[in-house]
């Protein structure tokens, strides 16, 4: 069994949440809660796992699936059965039948003299089929769960729904410590698939670093390999995560589908992602583009400038979804019937393109990360800029301020080919297009897979440097 990599960081917020509670026991109100969202497949409950394994505190996992009030009060009382809190027998023989009583006979059975655990994963499924769960959860915390030495922890995939249940009108308003979980890390991907740094961010752009992808990846097997391996299989994860992920998100009839179809299949203005949809009306449109945003499945992108900017950009936020809706969600059919080699030959000859564009929202992260470097300030905002006929189109900007800057901190050029530096055609066509939109010396930058081969450039970058910005946590 693959051990489990990464995630120091979370693992660390949480054991310090349960040491506050271990060195509150004997107070009035010693219980901790942490809101931690994140997006689906992210790895959120194998995270509470690991935590508990590690800890080897009394505790309760139960996950929410989407069933009645009834269904779902019924699975809870299954889970405290099968937990490993000292007195969880008492709640079996009680069988609540409310939520109410649920709350105050789990309080009842929760250990007074040492820590315990509480998860509840999916609580947005809660909140959506249990009438009034906010605010139960509210008198239940304010009144008995927070007055145990207790870590509850409130776990969700809806991103909005989280963000809503420690919002100011909400009944739970900041009861709760929020904590976001990411995809596993370019740095994390790497060390845990034995990849050079060029190769890691390959890797990152086709995973997503959503670690059921990443543990069927061979350690060393390069990008071709997996993809071989994955195609052959048609209940891989990298086949089957996207899917099972919409289906919970959007329904099949929800025209939020067709309008990502049209955006991961490369379209990035409205006028576009209108047409690739069929057409759809412009109300329509901009509801399904809200939704989608809304749950951060889509990015919605100005360019950075001095002047404002109404020629907004529309992408696909998570590099696997777009890696999966580009190449393998039109070609399901294909894959299904054991031809995946067609599918990995169409892959080979469109991926140099695709991966250009796909690369530059993770170099963008990367550089903000990096800096303060190689004598470039911090910058609040690093984006791109571009015009309606892309005339101009500059890959990195960054500025002290987004969308409509006051200064420009520097302009860079993104170039990420295999055997093709960073020219002085590059540098000319960079220097070309900062002419264009400022007459200030603002600093240029390049970015570059293959090294820098010409002079004039105030800083640069390569893999191993982007990489290094991920280990700097």
């Amino acid at each position: 069994m693959r051990r489990f990599i990464g995630r120091e960081r979370e693992l660390g917020v949480l054991r310090r949440a349960l040491e506050g509670v271990q060195e509150a026991v004997g107070a009035r109100q010693p219980g901790h809660c942490v809101l931690m969202r994140g997006r689906r497949r992210v790895g959120k409950s194998s995270l509470v796992e690991e935590f508990l394994r590690r800890t080897e505190t009394p505790a309760l996992f139960f996950t929410a699936a989407g069933g009645t009030a009834e269904d779902e009060l019924a699975e809870l009382v299954d889970a405290v059965g099968r937990s490993t809190l000292p007195e969880r027998g008492l709640f079996a023989e009680e069988a609540p039948g409310q939520w109410n009583a649920a709350f105050r006979l789990l309080a009842d059975v929760l250990p007074d003299d040492r820590p315990s655990v509480v998860v509840i994963d999916e609580v947005p499924y809660l909140m959506d089929r249990v009438d009034a769960f906010e605010g139960m959860l509210q008198r239940a915390w304010d009144r008995l769960l927070s007055r145990k030495p207790v870590l509850l922890l409130l776990v969700g995939s809806d991103l909005s729904m989280m963000e809503a249940l420690n919002s100011y009108d909400r009944p739970f308003h900041q009861r709760g410590r929020e904590m976001v979980v990411g995809p596993l890390n370019p740095a994390d991907i790497g060390d845990m698939l034995d990849l050079a740094p060029a190769e890691t961010f390959d890797a990152a752009l086709v995973t997503g670093g959503l670690p059921l992808i990443c543990a069927e990846w061979r350690a060393g097997a390069d990008l071709w390999e997996f993809l071989r391996d994955s195609l052959d299989n048609p209940i891989s994860a990298l086949l089957v995560s996207a899917e099972r992920s919409l289906a919970a998100e959007f329904p099949p009839q929800a025209m939020s589908r067709e309008v990502l179809r049209a955006i991961g299949s490369g379209e990035r203005t409205f006028t576009n992602i209108a047409r690739a949809a069929g057409g759809i009306a412009h109300t329509t449109l901009t509801r399904a583009t809200e939704v989608l945003t809304e749950k951060r499945v889509v990015a919605a992108e100005l360019p950075i400038s001095l002047r404002p900017s109404k020629e907004r950009r529309y992408r696909v936020a998570d590099p696997y979804l777009r890696f999966w809706l580009t190449f393998l969600d039109p070609h399901m059919a294909e894959i299904e019937r054991m031809r995946g080699d067609l599918t990995l030959g169409r892959i080979k000859e469109r991926w140099t393109s695709w991966r250009g564009r796909a690369i530059e929202p993770l170099v963008r992260e990367s550089i903000a990360r990096l800096l303060p470097d190689q004598g470039l300030p911090a910058a609040p905002a690093v984006g791109g800029y571009w015009t309606r006929s892309n005339d101009v189109e500059i890959d990195l900007v960054g500025a002290d301020r987004h969308p409509v800057a006051k200064q420009l901190l520097f302009l860079g050029s993104v170039k990420w080919l295999e055997n093709s530096p960073f020219d002085s055609h590059d540098m000319v066509a960079l220097q070309k297009h900062r002419a264009a939109i400022t007459d200030q010396p603002v600093p240029l930058v390049a970015v570059s897979r293959s090294g820098i081969s010409c002079s004039g450039l105030d800083a640069a970058y390569g893999p191993e440097e982007l990489l290094s910005a991920w280990r700097m946590e």
